[in-house]
């Protein structure tokens, strides 16, 4: 097997479930290709990664529970530093540090990166590594300038694999500025037309 995502998803339970279900032989058959593949970012996932102002992660306790925490910030936190590392600045926020705790006896992420407006997901497994703020070299890479927030940590994370879904049951959802990038023409026409109006004389009821 040399697709990445599939030699850690696709564990002996999981396909014995696709062969119970029916979707066992379209797998295999994405995973018999003569060469790895799905572990070095291309362009493709680099400039998908820089465009996110988001992500979901995922750690796993050292009692075996997972946890899923959302991380945020302006478009392109999330920096990709070579084909195989990405890495975030991590802001300061309510300091229950569970991911942290986690990553202390597991390095082991999921990351989710969404595209709620053009259905799009991108699912990466990789290996976190956590820069403390003794490694400044590090964390520069990372921190963003013009972001008000305090940088308590770095994440860098080397991949290990990522597959790309497919837009089923994504629900669109839009972002602040998103919304007001689309209706920029209806605000510029009805700014127009009120302008119009006001240069127009009133008209006055005729008797």
């Amino acid at each position: 097997m040399s697709h990445k995502f599939a030699d850690i998803a696709f564990t002996p339970t999981v396909k014995k479930i696709q062969e119970d279900l029916g979707s066992r032989m379209a797998y295999a058959r994405m995973e018999g290709v003569p060469e790895a593949m799905n572990h070095a970012l291309t362009s493709a996932e680099a400039g998908f990664i820089a465009a996110r102002d988001s992500l979901y992660m995922a750690t796993v306790s050292e009692t075996g529970w997972p946890y899923i925490q959302h991380r945020g910030g302006p478009a392109g936190f999330v920096r990709v530093l070579d084909e195989h590392t990405i890495g975030f600045a991590d802001f300061r926020g309510n300091r229950q540090y569970v991911s942290v705790g986690n990553l202390m006896t597991d390095a082991r992420v999921s990351l989710f990166f969404m595209d709620y407006p053009n259905k799009t997901r991108l699912k990466l497994f990789g290996r976190a590594r956590i820069v403390g703020l003794d490694d400044q070299a590090t964390l520069s890479r990372l921190e963003l300038p013009d972001y008000r927030a305090r940088v308590e940590r770095g994440f860098l994370i080397t991949v290990e694999g990522f597959d790309w879904n497919c837009p089923q049951h994504i629900t669109e959802r839009f972002t602040l500025d998103e919304i007001r990038a689309m209706t920029a023409p209806l605000t510029t026409r009805i700014a127009e037309l009120e302008a119009e109006l006001a240069r127009r004389p009133a008209l006055l009821p005729t008797e």
